[in-house]
């Protein structure tokens, strides 16, 4: 125990005689822990945030998408499989189902006068605040009566109608959407971001002035809609409804096997999972490119810690020629290269829970700090210490003390 408490004390002074030589051999190790806890922190915000995102909408929804699996994995434009007929039978014919939205998405420019934006126009129903959460602001949102009579009206997101209409009252005014008037009826209550799209900067008008009169139709079975949100009754009914749709757009669609399905149901939880699987790895890999820098850092121990057994052979000769043994010289290098590992790595993680807390004060993200992120970076950086130590110590301690004298 003497031995070990005076080889750290020769260790500690040995690092500190040398400041400069210790702080860059701990800068690989720095960086690579302050790489990897930040890394898997931003990436735990970031999940944590799409979570929070889904389930502002209620964990009753449904979305209904068009195409096959295998073309919503591998096609950048769906086919458009589905139609508002589908969605009216959906709220006429699925007892689970409560409230059910469709829409038709499209980017186009609007214009007021000289101010034009380039931004999605959504082509919907009324159920759509009830389905989607939305609340109105001011004025109205769409009724019943626009979309039997196709009439060119718009209800404005926050965002788009402040970029129309700045320090204006944009309610009766017209703006052009593709050339065609549209009378602005309402603007809705900020909303934010979800996965990234901002949710108030987009306007929405009747779902059949949308297919009729801007995209225009193309399939003889009517208006075709990009998907179709439902919410269910309560939450113990989301696996009946999704039952009941899919045999109910079984039928209607003529399918007779679900692998030939020419939509796909997927409920919150579905999305979530997915969302889940693909952050998840995101932060795998972005900390495995970041522990990268921990072998680095590992790599300039060692070379460092080669550099001073050079240097210092006459002080291992005559520790030696006054009978130090081999384990003493050993255990010496070793507790150097731990103490640097350890050092840097505690230094890593504070910059790194530091970046964390800046990146939450700057950003929408709501980034951890992981215990086990930390305990398992100290672990590593002990350990790559450790095991890149070996080597150095090992020369040092098979020094032949009247080689190293005369070498000296």
């Amino acid at each position: 125990m003497t031995n070990l408490i005076e080889s750290l004390k020769m260790a500690s002074t040995t690092l500190v005689a040398n400041k400069l030589r210790s702080s860059l051999t701990m800068l690989g190790i720095v960086i690579g822990n302050a790489s990897v806890i930040a890394m898997i922190g931003i990436g735990q915000g970031a999940q944590k945030l799409a979570e929070e995102q889904f389930e502002a909408l209620g964990p009753n929804v449904l979305f209904v998408v068009p195409g096959s699996e295998e073309s919503r994995r591998t096609q950048f434009d769906l086919p458009r499989t589905l139609v508002l007929a589908d969605a009216q039978a959906i709220a006429t014919q699925v007892p689970t189902a409560k409230d059910v939205a469709a829409q038709i998405n499209q980017t186009a420019i609007m214009s007021y006068r000289d101010r034009n934006v380039n931004d999605s126009v959504i082509g919907t129903t009324p159920t759509f605040l009830s389905v989607r959460s939305f609340e109105v602001e001011r004025g109205r949102f769409l009724n019943d009566v626009d979309i039997k009579r196709n009439k060119r009206v718009v209800v404005l997101g926050p965002e788009l109608a402040e970029k129309l209409f700045p320090n204006q009252n944009p309610i009766n005014k017209r703006i052009r959407i593709k050339n065609l008037s549209f009378e602005v009826v309402g603007v809705t209550k900020a909303k934010g971001s979800f996965l990234g799209d901002n949710q108030d900067r987009k306007a929405f008008i009747p779902i059949t002035t949308m297919a009729n009169q801007v995209v225009g139709q193309t399939s003889p079975y009517g208006l075709e809609v990009s998907w179709i949100n439902v919410t269910v009754k309560d939450e113990n009914s989301i696996r009946a409804a999704k039952f009941q749709i899919e045999n109910l757009l079984r039928l209607r669609h003529q399918i007779e096997d679900e692998q030939d399905d020419d939509f796909g149901v997927q409920t919150q939880q579905d999305i979530l999972t997915i969302v889940g699987t693909v952050t998840s790895g995101l932060t795998v890999l972005l900390a495995a490119i970041a522990g990268i820098s921990l072998i680095v850092g590992g790599i300039g121990v060692m070379n460092i810690m080669l550099v001073s057994v050079t240097e210092r052979t006459q002080e291992i000769g005559l520790r030696k020629a006054v009978g130090a043994q081999e384990k003493d010289i050993l255990i010496q290098f070793l507790i150097e290269a731990v103490i640097v590992s350890a050092a840097g790595g505690i230094l890593g993680i504070l910059i790194g829970v530091g970046g964390i807390i800046l990146v939450g004060a700057v950003s929408p993200l709501a980034p951890s700090v992981s215990p086990i992120a930390i305990t398992i970076s100290v672990g590593v950086s002990g350990a790559i210490g450790l095991f890149f130590g070996v080597f150095p110590a090992q020369r040092a301690a098979k020094l032949d003390p009247i080689v190293a004298l005369r070498s000296a």
